[in-house]
């Protein structure tokens, strides 16, 4: 699985089929945030013909590809961003070879198992082979899988901690080898650490945020994050006999549907108290929002972001008085219980 040809991907797809045609994933998303200067790349987007009103994901995405000089990469045009169809004929034009993939309207086995094929047979691979490559990967998911845990039941493991490494898997660092070591170093050390139990128990859904002070700041108010909605699908921690069955299991692709049984879920498994909910502006997704808010029994904080950076004051007070009206809900719970 050593591989020295770096291909970009826009989103989560099935890196499997990558890594096994000999090529090395890179999601163009983390490396806009982790290699410094994101607000820089958004005005160079800008700069070169991008509206204002773009989400800052997508232009970051292309300012990172051009800058990095991506010779190939993976656009995702079904199931992501509404953008991604236009982002991949921008990229084309620029003389890079573009490849496209799309999730199936409808979580259908079938239907994803035959969008796998063709993504094999695009790059120059098989789907037996992809499969062995899941079958490796899976050592790297199951760590990510006990930090998750850790996150939640134990509290050993910061919510900055569990979106990094979760969020990291999209691509495995790029290294799977290596990055199965490191996380299990620090799985491994994790372990060891004092339990630690907040009074606030939150969740954070919807896309990454653009803002990089989020988990510091709920943390600072006492409150821990032990639910990361979208880094937890985006490494596919919920597992599956197969790719198709995996990336049918993956809810980001189909819809705010199963996005919404899953929350659901996690918000009874792991007793969380509330809910922010991340919408990038100008993304269409924030519209769900509507969907998400009607279907939770707890309550929600609709928090959007538009360009890299830390929180503004606004959004910092908005999340002050959303901890501080929990901490005021368990209380008055607390008190229902003694009468």
């Amino acid at each position: 699985m050593a591989a020295d040809i770096r291909i970009g991907i826009t989103t989560t797809l099935p890196i499997e089929v990558l890594w096994a045609a000999g090529l090395r994933p890179v999601d163009l998303n983390n490396l806009f945030i982790g290699r410094g200067g994101a607000e820089e790349a958004v005005r160079e987007a800008e700069g070169a013909g991008f509206p204002r009103s773009t989400c800052a994901w997508i232009k970051g995405i292309y300012a990172t590809a051009r800058a990095e000089g991506f010779a190939r990469v993976v656009v995702v045009t079904g199931g992501d961003c509404s953008n991604a169809a236009a982002l991949g004929e921008v990229l084309a034009d620029d003389g890079v070879d573009v490849v496209t993939f799309a999730f199936p309207p409808a979580r259908d086995r079938r239907a994803i198992a035959r969008e796998i094929k063709a993504l094999a047979r695009k790059v120059g691979t098989t789907v037996e082979a992809a499969e062995r490559t899941y079958g490796r990967l899976s050592r790297g998911r199951a760590l990510l899988r006990e930090l998750d845990d850790l996150t939640w039941r134990e509290g050993v493991v910061s919510a900055r901690e569990n979106f990094d490494w979760l969020i990291k898997a999209c691509d495995f660092g790029g290294g799977a080898e290596e990055f199965e070591e490191d996380v299990g170093r620090f799985v491994a050390a994790a372990r060891a650490r004092p339990k630690r139990k907040a009074r606030v128990r939150l969740g954070v859904a919807g896309v990454p945020p653009i803002n990089d002070d989020l988990f510091e700041f709920l943390e600072g108010l006492g409150a821990a994050v032990v639910f990361n909605e979208l880094p937890r699908q985006f490494a596919l921690l919920g597992g599956g006999e197969d790719l198709a069955e995996a990336y049918t299991a993956y809810t980001y692709a189909y819809g705010v549907r199963p996005r919404i049984d899953d929350i659901l879920k996690e918000v009874a498994r792991r007793r969380i108290d509330g809910l922010v909910h991340y919408v990038q502006a100008f993304c269409y997704r924030g519209i769900q929002d509507i969907l998400l808010r009607r279907a939770l029994p707890i309550p929600v904080l609709t928090l959007e972001g538009e360009r890299p950076g830390p929180l503004s004051a606004q959004q910092r007070l908005r999340l002050e008085t959303f901890v501080e009206m929990l901490n005021q809900n368990i209380d008055a719970a607390a008190g229902e219980t003694f009468v």
